[in-house]
């Protein structure tokens, strides 16, 4: 064995601050011993942004640690107004060299995949701030990610220039909450992207829905992202009331005929139309194991965490597919089915679902599906679902020999309903391509 000698060894040093030793937003101090709890940790594999904004978040959930064991649920709820909610992050990508380069992606953009942790990581921030009574003898709420209604790529977001986020709660149900989050970007503070987070709040002892402070839109701007809101939640009670009906003779019609299509390369592929794909050939799929430093505040997979990775196979998947890179156009819509725990043995499986070809922008539609799958006891349950929207450059289109984009058909009837389920949702919300 070689001997020890200094310029053979090398140290290595934590570059992240002990949580453990952080009080009030001060490292280190003398004195009583007020370390925060391992349970209250963030897990060590997230951006600064996102341990920032759950620093500011745990300050809230600290008096969860040793609550009295008759403490009350919040006696009466408050009125808020947007603006007490509002909080707004800053990317300094400009004059912080670490920072953009953590941000950097290999085309010199932002990284959608990170950015979605740190727009998840905002959104319960926002919420927290919303709901908390600022009454220390009474047990906080607990917030969960519920799903996150759309999330819009306007224009391309350079990782050279600053970037702003600022969100703050639209719109609120009895236990449900809209928050709205704008992602701009200098000189001329455009909106690049926005995104929309539906939050749930439970009680914290008994885990079922509990009532939230109330809103009061205060600007016309406001009572209007507050309209729309509330239009949106009725919207989505219609079609959950409308999904446990059964299919009528038109819809039908429809499943069967996008089938036939689909059997025509399955019995016949000597036959079918070139220009088309069977669904179960357009899949990839990755797993992993859920670690701790993936955690979030509460002990659990942080949800930004899911979706980064869900876009990153999202994005294969459609690269694979189109033959080219694809541009990201949207998040169409994420569910937060169960949590995800540490330990967990967890699944990704995608698929091309279908493709629109009609317009000037060919849109490839991507769906996602996680699994925690428990071998021991033989189970494999859906975590969450993702759907993503992409395009390709019209330069790679004029360009590029063969890269025609191609129809995608199902094999099976839950295939076809997948389909359609999906393209009559994407109707209500239709794409808007940016030429940027």
């Amino acid at each position: 064995m070689e001997p020890y000698s200094p310029s053979n060894f090398i140290s290595v040093f934590s570059t992240l601050p002990n949580p453990a030793n952080v009080v009030n937003g001060i490292n280190g101090l003398d004195g009583d011993d007020k370390k925060k709890p391992l349970n209250l940790w963030p897990g060590m594999y997230h951006s600064p942004v996102t341990i920032a904004l759950w620093e500011t978040k745990s300050k809230i959930f600290e008096r969860l640690l040793d609550p009295p064991l008759d403490a009350p649920p919040q006696r009466e709820l408050l009125i808020r107004i947007p603006a007490q909610s509002r909080t707004t992050i800053l990317y300094n990508f400009s004059s912080d060299f670490v920072l953009r380069e953590q941000y950097r992606d290999p085309w010199n953009q932002v990284r959608i995949g990170k950015l979605l942790e740190d727009l998840d990581a905002l959104a319960g921030t926002i919420s927290v701030k919303h709901c908390s009574d600022d009454d220390s003898t009474t047990r906080p709420l607990l917030l969960v990610t519920a799903s996150v209604d759309k999330i819009v790529l306007k224009k391309s977001i350079s990782v050279d220039t600053d970037l702003k986020i600022s969100g703050s709660v639209i719109w609120v149900g009895r236990s449900s909450i809209e928050i709205q989050l704008d992602v701009t970007q200098s000189p001329e503070d455009a909106v690049a992207l926005t995104a929309n987070f539906i939050f749930v709040a439970q009680d914290s002892q008994t885990r079922k829905a509990a009532p939230v402070n109330r809103l009061s839109p205060q600007t016309e701007k406001e009572k209007q992202l507050f309209d729309e809101a509330e239009a949106r939640n009725r919207l989505r009670k219609r079609k959950r009331a409308e999904d446990k009906k059964d299919h009528d003779m038109l819809g039908e019609q429809r499943l069967q005929a996008l089938l036939a299509e689909g059997r025509i390369f399955c019995d016949m592929p000597a036959l079918a139309d070139r220009n088309g794909i069977i669904l179960r050939d357009t899949r990839l799929e990755n797993s992993l194991i859920c670690q701790p430093q993936q955690r979030n505040i509460h002990g659990r997979i942080f949800g930004g965490f899911l979706m980064h990775r869900a876009f990153e196979l999202a994005f294969s998947t459609a690269y694979v597919f189109a033959g080219v890179m694809p541009c990201f156009l949207e998040v169409d819509l994420v569910d937060f089915l169960r949590p995800v725990d540490v330990g967990d043995f967890l699944r990704f499986k995608s698929c091309v679902l279908y493709t629109e070809l009609d317009g000037d922008y060919p849109l490839i539609n991507v769906e996602v599906v996680a699994h925690v799958t428990r071998p021991e006891i033989r189970s494999s349950e859906v975590s969450n679902t993702f759907y993503f929207t992409f395009t390709v450059p019209p330069e790679a289109k004029a360009t590029k020999d063969g890269s025609r984009i191609r129809s995608v058909l199902p094999a099976t009837e839950e295939e076809a309903r997948r389909i359609l389920e999906r393209r009559d949702a994407k109707t209500l919300h239709p794409v808007q391509c940016s030429s940027n």
